[in-house]
């Protein structure tokens, strides 16, 4: 079993004595989890030197939450707003081709799907809620790493070849900043056998208030049901479900 750091548990026992009071000070810390003032002091001065609690004005030994505190539960709430409008879209798109639609967000150098409609085929992708994949290898993924600046790009592509999943996997950094160019100038990607030979995807990217990219939705088939016909609609319908799931989440696009 993996060890369980005592100074991280005792770090947060304290956070969680917030949950029914605004502000507490030092002496009720150390009452309350029974621990020694001089632990409860060096756990309290660490906290405070990453911002999660804040000293009282005033009040030295009285402590109350900072802000990355309200920042991690601000992200937990958004990502859980995300999931919800993400199903109901994705159901829509799904029903408009029949085929798999899926909803990720990037993590480090990956994708992470969280939200995954079957396709009504009996022949279906081999795919579920919480698979990671290499973002560079998926339709999803490429207009996630599209979404990122110079430097945040560099940094998760990092140097030296890329890892393939097939034959057909773009391994070349340069070659992939090409392609990401080409999804920024055209608003989706597309994975050609890239994860899996036997699949097809395309995806577009879902924006936020701000109008940063916080995830991507795809539509994925298998090479047989990838027609002329769906390879010239099927762009605009994730173009779609992307600008409908984006709305939702506060994004006003651009005339």
């Amino acid at each position: 079993m993996p060890r369980v750091v005592p100074a991280v548990v005792r770090a947060l026992d304290i956070l969680e004595l917030f949950l029914d009071r605004p502000q507490i000070s030092a002496r009720e810390v150390a009452e309350r989890l029974d621990l020694p003032r001089t632990t409860v002091h060096e756990l309290l001065v660490t906290l405070v030197a990453r911002s999660y609690l804040i000293s009282v004005p005033g009040q030295p030994v009285q402590y109350r939450l900072g802000m990355p505190v309200f920042q991690l539960g601000a992200a937990f709430a958004g990502r859980l707003d995300l999931v919800r409008e993400a199903q109901s879209v994705a159901r829509d798109v799904a029903a408009a081709c029949t085929e798999a639609v899926h909803v990720a967000v990037l993590d480090g150098a990956d994708v992470v799907y969280l939200v995954k409609v079957e396709s009504s085929h009996p022949v279906r992708m081999v795919s579920g809620v919480g698979l990671r994949l290499p973002a560079h290898c998926t339709a999803v993924g490429k207009v996630l790493l599209a979404g990122l600046d110079r430097a945040g790009l560099d940094a998760t592509l990092g140097k030296g070849p890329l890892p393939g999943m097939t034959p057909d996997s773009i391994t070349d950094p340069d070659r992939l900043r090409a392609v990401l160019g080409a999804v920024r100038t055209e608003g989706v990607a597309v994975d050609v056998g890239e994860s899996d030979s036997a699949m097809r995807c395309v995806a577009a990217a879902v924006r936020d208030h701000s109008g940063a990219v916080i995830a991507g939705m795809s539509i994925s088939a298998p090479i047989i049901r990838w027609t002329a016909q769906a390879e010239a609609e099927w762009p605009t319908l994730v173009r779609e479900g992307a600008a409908t799931l984006s709305a939702r989440m506060g994004h006003v696009a651009r005339r």
